[in-house]
């Protein structure tokens, strides 16, 4: 349908999962796809050449979102290699669980570093940018435990909550120069980390949702096209929860 053409989009922490699920459908809608990641690998390599054989213009940069200096080095690069940053999908993330008693100072500064304080980092650079185009999609990938918590991971829920926050408040900063910012908000999503929990755990987790199953990473992706696109050009500061209805 090319409801991305002509747009250039930036997907943090696309290399696996989620990030690429969302940046090979981007791609497919006709969109530029920058891809970052801590390593660029042959596995990441091999994935830029599927998307440009889709006929569109895509790079991969190894890139440290948690790092302010880096982030603001990405977008430059960007800027110079593609002329323009249409959408932002701040995906980067990691989970270091633990129940707050046991919790190190170690765990907690990761996960907010990596998951909240990249997006700042990525927000603040592409702003001007943004800015001076009057229009840009910013998407932050939370998730449903950033809305009702979850015990022994204190730390990624409330990095999670961060980021539905920070798109708010973003929404309203911009919004009257044509920038709008949302969060996704996924539940249980079928990935590499889910596939680390056992059978009977999985089951568990989808008896307890209304559409027992787990979501895909397509489910998320396709969520992301829309925001991104032109068909939500009058959403913003909304929290969309791909999640089955298991948060309700």
């Amino acid at each position: 349908m090319n409801l991305l053409s002509g747009k250039v989009a930036v997907i943090t922490g696309s290399g696996r999962g989620i990030g690429r699920a969302i940046a090979l459908k981007y791609a497919q809608e006709g969109a530029d796809v920058v891809i970052t990641d801590l390593k660029i690998d042959e596995s990441v390599e091999s994935f830029v050449k599927e998307l440009q054989a889709l006929g569109v213009r895509a790079k991969a940069y190894s890139s440290n979102a948690a790092d302010f200096e880096a982030a603001h080095q990405l977008v430059d690069q960007v800027v110079s290699d593609f002329g323009r940053i249409d959408v932002l999908v701040n995906n980067a993330g990691i989970t270091r669980d633990g129940l707050m008693m046991r919790m190190t100072e170690d765990q907690w500064d990761l996960v907010i570093n990596v998951n909240l304080k990249s997006a700042f980092n990525l927000i603040h650079a592409v702003t001007p940018v943004m800015l001076k185009q009057r229009s840009g999609s910013i998407i932050n990938m939370a998730s449903v435990v950033g809305v009702s918590g979850n015990a022994g991971q204190t730390n990624y829920s409330a990095s999670k909550a961060g980021m539905i926050g920070l798109a708010k408040s973003i929404a309203k900063e911009l919004g009257s120069r044509g920038v709008r910012a949302n969060a996704i908000a996924p539940g249980f999503i079928i990935t590499d980390m889910t596939h680390a929990l056992s059978e009977e755990v999985r089951k568990q987790w989808e008896a307890q949702i209304p559409l027992r199953r787990g979501g895909t990473p397509e489910d998320v992706a396709n969520v992301a096209t829309f925001l991104a696109s032109d068909l939500s050009s009058y959403v913003t500061g909304q929290t969309i929860h791909v999640c089955g209805g298991m948060n309700m």
